[in-house]
């Protein structure tokens, strides 16, 4: 005769033919993921594009062949305005090419900044000019000519901030120089003066 189990109060019966279910333990496999990730890792080393590498483009000069040695090189002092790029991100600039050794050009300042910056020194220039060319004391070919002088202490960063700020300004006319040694030594002179700032 079988017994009635009420220990735990369910009135299940007690017998040799009953057995109790054993509770598995859930235990998952995580083998097949590693190659789910080695697969995941291939696709997408495959399916995504490198980087390209930033280029500039720069335009060169037309360079005309009927064009005299004497005439190559002309600029009017009038429309020029010579660019140095220094360390710390200065910019040291004066009017004209600065051909004259009885009169050295005055050299002022700046830097990439809103106000005062070299931006309005170019806007300032470019007015200039066509204000002259208004006042017919140039003619209608005269265009503001920016001469762009990098030293061995300035960024590349600061070169292609200046020739950003040619194409943003419209400037159609402007070259990349090698500084000259009486250069360098001006700038020297004005950051003594300005008590080495």
């Amino acid at each position: 005769m079988a017994e009635l189990d009420t220990s735990s109060g369910g009135g299940h019966k007690k017998g040799p033919g009953v057995k109790k279910a054993k509770k598995l333990s859930t235990r998952i496999d995580l083998t097949p993921m590693v190659d789910l990730g080695f697969l995941l890792i291939t696709f997408f080393m495959f399916t995504t594009t490198l980087a390209k590498p930033k280029t500039m483009e720069i335009n060169m000069p037309y360079k005309d062949p009927l064009m005299k040695d004497e005439d190559k090189n002309k600029i009017k002092n009038s429309v020029a305005l010579t660019i140095l790029l220094s360390k710390n991100h200065r910019l040291y600039y004066y009017e004209g090419i600065g051909d004259d050794p009885n009169k050295p050009p005055e050299y002022k300042v700046t830097g990439f900044k809103q106000k005062d910056g070299i931006r309005d020194v170019i806007i300032n220039k470019k007015k200039m000019v066509d204000d002259l060319k208004r006042q017919q004391a140039l003619t209608a070919k005269d265009e503001a000519t920016i001469l762009i002088k990098p030293d061995s202490t300035s960024t590349y960063s600061d070169l292609v901030n200046i020739l950003d700020e040619m194409t943003i300004n419209g400037v159609k006319v402007y070259a990349i120089i090698d500084i000259s040694p009486v250069e360098l030594e001006n700038i020297a002179a004005t950051v003594a003066a300005n008590g080495g700032k």
